[in-house]
């Protein structure tokens, strides 16, 4: 899974940076920012979805 700011977030979830690796948490609905701590604009990874919990 691979986002990118500027998308709507389809999921609630914390969107892990591709370049850093720290987390970003986004609401659904809400556009995906920059990351916060290196200004990239590439997530790889999303975790802790609250809807997808078992």
């Amino acid at each position: 899974m691979s986002a990118h700011s500027g998308e709507s977030a389809r999921e609630t979830g914390d969107f892990r940076c591709s370049r850093c690796h720290q987390q970003t948490h986004v609401t659904r609905g809400d556009k995906i920012p920059k990351c916060p701590h290196c200004s990239n604009d590439e997530f790889d990874t999303r975790y802790h979805e609250p809807e997808n919990r078992s």
